[in-house]
């Protein structure tokens, strides 16, 4: 589903280049679960910004669901946002005069779907994530975890073939993030493909698969037993 291909990517201070990434070379699957790990500094959410085609590449190649994207103008890689990618942030991103129907639904908003199809497509997102009941409610009067059940609901709302999510816990407490990290696993079992961002191992031990950055390069690529899934993290 995703291939790169030595994925590099400098940002410049003038006309010095600051390399960032230095040749990422890395193969997921459909229906894979992924967590991508590493310390600051080491690339991981400049390489979640590539694969989520919210920034291009300088130098290699990036294969999506058989699309070269790392040569994309903007217009296009807007659409492969639209349509193929959600997004999950540690910020939630919600717009707080609207009610958790109102902002699942905005992303088909952009995408020109009719009024009566976004509330049948919001409603059946929030209930994918356990929150039918708390449609019409605004965020502030929804705790945080039910307000990042909506944020993952928003972003299964176009049914992506992709789910990215940045961080997903880093603003919850444990029990909460505990009940987010399962609402992850059943999307996965659902059929989707899920690559989030951590630098917690616990969080990261949810994944089925664990890929270490650093300085730029992929240190380790380590992909669990199925006796280690079964035994539940």
């Amino acid at each position: 589903m995703i291939r790169l291909e030595d994925i590099q990517k400098s940002y410049f201070m003038g006309t010095q280049a600051i390399p960032v990434l230095k040749g990422i070379t890395l193969d997921i699957f459909k229906n894979e679960y992924v967590a991508l790990m590493g310390p600051s500094g080491s690339g991981k959410s400049t390489l979640m910004n590539i694969l989520g085609c919210l920034d291009s590449p300088t130098g290699g190649r990036y294969i999506l669901n058989g699309k070269d994207v790392s040569k994309m103008v903007d217009d296009d890689l807007a659409e492969v946002r639209n349509t193929e990618i959600g997004f999950v942030f540690q910020q939630f991103n919600l717009l707080p005069r609207l009610t958790a129907a109102e902002n699942v639904a905005l992303p088909l908003i952009y995408a020109g779907v009719s009024k009566k199809e976004r509330i049948e497509r919001s409603m059946e997102a929030l209930h994918k994530v356990g929150l039918a009941e708390r449609s019409h409610h605004k965020s502030n009067e929804l705790s945080g975890g039910q307000i990042q059940r909506v944020a993952i609901a928003r972003a299964l709302v176009n049914n992506p073939s992709l789910l990215l999510a940045d961080e997903p816990t880093g603003n919850l407490d444990t029990k909460t993030s505990v009940e987010v990290m399962e609402i992850f696993g059943k999307i996965q079992e659902a059929g989707n493909t899920v690559v989030l961002v951590t630098h917690e191992e616990d969080i990261a031990n949810y994944a089925h698969r664990v890929v270490r950055l650093r300085d730029g390069l992929v240190e380790t690529d380590t992909q669990k037993s199925s006796w280690q899934m079964g035994a539940g993290k």
